[in-house]
């Protein structure tokens, strides 16, 4: 048997005639009758009685019937599901992604690339940039995101974007009505930081330091959200990523630009030796814009 028979014998089944069942399957009459003959020596048994230029199924062909039809419907189901793969409308996206990123800011720009793609399937995981970058060498993820610098794209990823950061205050704060924050204005403030193994943490101690402004450290966490949560509780201030600040839904912190050269550096990865997603170029792309949307363009570093 045959595909092509089959669907030969479901049209004659389902429009009573050869002629509308040619229609339906684009095909000429003489083709349909010649599909069916071939299916009846195929099968050993008559699917229909002749009689007046006219076919009556036999109890075997509505017995038959019923198979085929189910049958062919999972293969239209197939077919409908390759037709939204190939038009981005179905598919799986592996991500992992440091915490700054899959704690809300990646939540919200995937939700909104649902919208328009909503038979994908997204699984995103929170993972140290550090142990991104491994998953993405050790190919077990469709892209990474991470924070890190790279100053020019490669096979392997390229920069999503780069932002100023952010001084995080609580409500309140004598600083709070700033346009901008500078390193000077901070003397004498307790700091919540990120830990010394960050790079971030190492420019910015440089960056005071060369001011001979001390940073008087009180909490260290690696965790952005976190940072924002201890200004919130009035631990201290902070400087922070503008994606942060951006997601950060707590009332009782204050952000304003911090005015230095520190940046944080957001760049995408993909594993060299893992065949890319059809899905992943218009799922990079949205993320890019979806930031840039969202961001004040002040904050961010062409």
């Amino acid at each position: 048997m045959k595909l092509r028979q089959l669907e030969a014998f479901r049209a004659v089944m389902l429009c009573a005639t050869v002629t509308r069942a040619s229609e339906m399957l684009h095909i000429s009459q003489p083709a349909t009758t010649r599909l069916l003959a071939d299916l009846e020596i195929s099968l050993g048994f008559a699917l229909f009685k002749r009689e007046k230029k006219r076919l009556h199924p036999t109890a075997e062909a509505q017995a038959l019937f019923e198979e085929v039809q189910r049958s062919l419907l999972g293969m239209d189901r197939i077919a409908r599901a390759a037709d939204e793969i190939r038009a981005l409308q179905r598919g799986t996206l592996q991500i992992v992604a440091a915490p700054v990123l899959a704690h809300s800011f990646l939540p919200h720009a995937t939700a909104d690339y649902l919208k328009t793609h909503s038979g994908a399937h997204i699984s995103l995981l929170a993972h140290s940039s550090r142990t991104v970058v491994d998953m993405v060498v050790g190919q077990r993820c469709d892209v990474g995101f991470a924070i890190l610098r790279m100053d020019s794209p490669s096979t392997h990823g390229e920069r999503l974007f780069s932002t100023k950061m952010m001084c995080a205050m609580p409500r309140g704060h004598r600083l709070a009505s700033r346009s901008h924050i500078a390193p000077k204005d901070l003397a004498g403030e307790r700091f919540i930081a990120y830990p010394r193994d960050l790079e971030s943490r190492l420019e910015l101690d440089a960056l005071f330091a060369s001011q001979g402004i001390s940073m008087e450290v009180q909490v260290e966490t690696q965790v952005s959200y976190v940072v924002c949560s201890f200004v919130e509780a009035g631990a201290g201030v902070a400087i922070i990523d503008a994606i942060t600040a951006l997601a950060y839904r707590g009332d009782g912190v204050v952000f304003c630009p911090f005015d230095s050269t520190v940046a944080t550096h957001y760049s995408v990865l993909i594993p060299s030796q893992r065949p890319p997603a059809l899905l992943l170029p218009s799922f990079v792309a949205h993320v890019r814009a979806y930031a840039l949307a969202k961001l004040d363009p002040r904050l961010v570093i062409a």
